[in-house]
């Protein structure tokens, strides 16, 4: 059985210079695979929102969808570390309801830590949930929930204001008691001076190689997720092509007539489905009279 990793594992993997694989998921089937592969955590991302719901983007999630799919992770992949992604508004309007909204996570999910976005601005909020006694990881960089105020899905740090503007963020998080942090779509130089800067583990997601440890969406690696494909992701398979090509070899097998065969079906007791027939044939001629 795989051993289930704790925060404790993660810093200590950060000294040894031991790379952190993370990957998001949203249900039971994935994190399976996930923790058959050996991955180091999962995150339950409001990605879903895109990637299983179909919206635009992430805003429309809600606290109840993010408890749902985090509850599934968690029971395909007991071993693993998992963290609960707050989704747009469970944490933004006050201290107390980014602790209340969190401690759902831990109570109803059996989440391992929670994730929000946003550096300084929400200081307060990581600083509230962490004195509650929870796991917090920040994530800043591109950060999707706010993505309006930054003019779009676009990549953060590439001016030397933007750049200081993330140091200072990071310095912020973990100041306010953060475990781990997420950088996402910055320059691997500012986000290898990030990492050499913090004491706590450092995750990119399209920031570079020079963090602890790397993350991708599970629906972008496997080719599951279609409409677009940012830069940073590495395709691993194409599951969505192998899943259309099934489909279609189905619809043609049904009306071909070549499924189901004999192998897919349940076939009656000999003597049984003799008197079946006997049956049947009384049905019909009683009908005929």
């Amino acid at each position: 059985m795989k051993k289930k990793k704790t925060i404790q594992d993660f810093y200590t993997m950060k000294e040894k210079g031991e790379p952190i694989t993370f990957i998001t998921s949203y249900d039971y089937p994935t994190a399976t695979f996930a923790e058959k592969a050996g991955v180091d955590m999962i995150l339950v991302g409001d990605s879903l929102g895109m990637c299983v719901y179909g919206y635009e983007g992430t805003m429309p999630v809600t606290m109840d969808q993010m408890i749902v799919h985090t509850e599934a992770v968690r029971r395909g992949a007991p071993n693993t570390f998992v963290i609960g992604d707050m989704p747009f508004l469970s944490y933004q309007t006050n201290d107390e309801a980014a602790v209340e909204n969190a401690g759902r996570f831990f109570k109803e999910a059996r989440v391992d830590a929670v994730k929000l976005e946003g550096g300084v601005r929400v200081a307060s909020r990581i600083k509230a949930i962490v004195d509650a006694g929870m796991l917090v990881m920040g994530h800043i960089g591109l950060t999707p929930q706010s993505s309006s105020q930054l003019g779009g899905f676009k990549a953060q740090g590439r001016t030397l204001e933007s750049a200081k503007a993330q140091v200072e963020d990071a310095l912020a998080v973990q100041e306010a008691g953060a475990a781990m942090i997420l950088l996402e779509a910055i320059p691997p130089e500012v986000a290898g001076y990030i990492r050499d800067l913090l004491t706590i583990p450092v995750l990119s997601i399209g920031a570079g190689p020079y963090c602890d440890g790397q993350l991708l969406i599970v629906s972008d690696m496997l080719g599951i997720f279609e409409a677009f494909t940012p830069k940073f992701v590495k395709r691993y398979a194409e599951v969505g092509k192998i899943c259309t090509e099934a489909l279609t070899a189905y619809v043609q097998d049904v009306r071909n007539r070549a499924f189901p065969e004999p192998k897919h079906i349940y076939p009656m007791i000999p003597e049984e489905l003799a008197k079946f027939k006997e049956w049947v044939a009384q049905q019909k001629s009683s009908l005929k009279k």
